[in-house]
């Protein structure tokens, strides 16, 4: 079930930008299923590469974009396996220290909702919640599934377990209200472009989508929003971090762009449908 009232942003404007950064993590020993290697080690084998290439996340990659959000005034929404913010303690404090969000985004990234059942699900979203808010002291209010693949359960457990928003929704270019559970969300539509689809082609392509995107939404669909969204091993290294900062700094010369984190916006969303 689902609300469809009106969308009007803030202050009149024309567009929000969500900037959505995923902070993941794999089990101890082992890499991300993809890399930017063209040569795949046998099964069985640990990948030391693949394994330090996931950890620039936390170690490099998180702090450069906080110092760029920074330059920009940008609030961001962050999506943190529960993991990573047990490795990486002190990043994660920092977050949210500097105004961003941490969202929920499973404990591992190779943890897929559909591969549970539902009590599982429950067990391991609440598992997620109680480690973001142990490190940072802050209940997570939102919640993201690895591969954006929710299960029939995810957004009633959602609701029960007092979320606001649930960022897997493909359905919609808008943000709006479903009742689910006890309760409700607003549902936040992820983006069909991030970082990793150009892991093996050109960062220009990354800078070049979203800009060309952000001006088709702001010329023609006012209010719209736009999902931009990179992964903190990826794309806050140096080649993808130049796209990042070139792009922002086009978007932030407009004075009737919004830029919101989810749950800000989320709040709004649901006070108009109130």
């Amino acid at each position: 079930m689902e609300s469809t009232s009106p969308i009007q942003w803030p202050n009149g404007a024309r567009l929000a930008v969500m900037v959505t950064v995923m902070f993941e993590s794999w089990p101890d020993g082992k890499a991300p299923p993809y890399g930017p290697m063209a040569s795949g080690l046998r099964e069985g084998v640990t990948d030391l590469q693949g394994i330090s290439w996931a950890h620039y996340g936390g170690r490099t990659g998180i702090w450069r974009l906080m110092r760029l959000f920074d330059s920009f005034g940008i609030k961001a929404t962050i999506a943190a396996n529960a993991k990573a913010i047990e490795r990486f303690p002190e990043a994660a404090k920092a977050l949210i220290a500097k105004g961003h969000e941490i969202a929920g985004h499973s404990y591992t990234q190779d943890m897929f909702m559909p591969y549970c059942t539902a009590d599982e699900e429950r067990a391991l979203i609440r598992r997620c919640t109680q480690v973001i808010e142990s490190v940072v002291g802050v209940r997570p209010t939102g919640w993201a599934s690895p591969r954006m693949t929710p299960t029939a359960h995810t957004a009633g457990i959602l609701a029960d377990e007092g979320y606001l928003w649930h960022g897997d929704y493909h359905d919609t270019d808008l943000p709006y209200v479903v009742t689910a559970g006890r309760g409700k969300l607003v549902a936040l539509p992820h983006s069909d472009f991030t970082d990793n689809r150009v892991l093996r082609g050109s960062p220009r392509d990354f800078h070049d989508v979203y800009k060309d995107t952000f001006d088709f939404l702001y010329q023609n669909e006012s209010p719209s929003l736009l999902n931009l969204t990179l992964h903190t091993h990826f794309g806050a290294r140096p080649p993808m971090a130049a796209m990042l900062h070139a792009v922002l700094k086009y978007m932030r010369g407009f004075n009737d762009v919004w830029f919101a984190r989810h749950d800000e916006l989320a709040r709004h969303v649901m006070t108009m449908a109130a």
